[in-house]
């Protein structure tokens, strides 16, 4: 039995989320379509991470276990050419058996665009949030910087998160925001992330930008660990997945 891992990426505007569903298109399932025409197998595909509706991905990684002996450049030409056109597989290596690429994740970074102009932009519509009025920039940065640690982000999580026996309690190795012209990019590194918590933190961070929230009250929202007392998300076609890393797997 060899497990394989993938690297993929996705356009997510058509897909209804990364993992299977009851109805409607995923990432999970048309891998396991694509790989039963390819091996003739039943085969379950186990994803990084759980991605929502319209949120894209250049760095979703995703293994599966197969008794197929076809060589790895040719399960990655035949996968591509099986999936359809929003998904493809960057990269195929074999990984130990004992790999999950869900549970032996170390850490996730997520990056998140704006498109700040006063005239939006039918390039960008499809991957950042078009935001109109001007942003400080400085005082976002200032408030992401403060992310950095271990903290409970029950503030940022969205309704029936947080389950296990962590609860709300994430760490985040990194979180930085930045200006490029027109675009305003957030980007956090951490060790797994609450439902909609990088939408929920985007939404905060763009109150703090447009001066309806202070740096501090953004801290004092936080710390309430009250959902209620938040911003509302930001949309999700202006997030993606860009990287997982493991230990000992490039």
């Amino acid at each position: 039995m060899r497990n394989i891992l993938l690297d993929l990426e996705y356009d997510g505007t058509e897909f209804c989320g990364s993992q299977v569903q009851s109805r409607g298109r995923t990432v999970q399932g048309e891998l396991e379509r694509a790989l039963y025409r390819l091996t003739q197998q039943e085969t379950r595909v186990i994803l990084a991470g759980r991605t929502d509706a319209g949120v894209h991905a250049s760095g979703q990684r995703a293994n599966f276990h197969t008794t197929c002996s076809l060589p790895l450049p040719t399960i990655q030409r035949a996968l591509n050419a099986l999936l359809p056109a929003d998904l493809a597989v960057t990269r195929v290596q074999e990984v130990p058996e004992s790999f999950h690429a869900r549970f032996t994740a170390r850490r996730r970074t997520y990056r998140y665009a704006i498109y700040n102009a006063e005239v939006r932009s039918p390039l960008a519509r499809r991957y950042a949030w078009h935001v109109p009025e001007p942003l400080d920039v400085t005082a976002m940065a200032a408030a992401a910087r403060m992310l950095a640690g271990e903290h409970d982000f029950a503030s940022f999580a969205s309704a029936g998160s947080g389950r296990g026996p962590r609860g709300t309690v994430r760490t985040v190795y990194r979180a930085e925001c930045w200006r490029e012209g027109p675009w305003v990019y957030f980007e956090i590194t951490a060790d797994a992330f609450l439902r909609g918590m990088v939408r929920n933190l985007v939404g905060q961070l763009c109150w703090v930008g447009l001066g309806r929230c202070s740096v501090e009250e953004f801290r004092a929202v936080w710390e309430s660990r009250d959902r209620g007392r938040a911003a509302p998300p930001a949309p999700a076609h202006g997030l993606c997945l860009v990287r997982v890393e493991y230990d000992g797997v490039a």
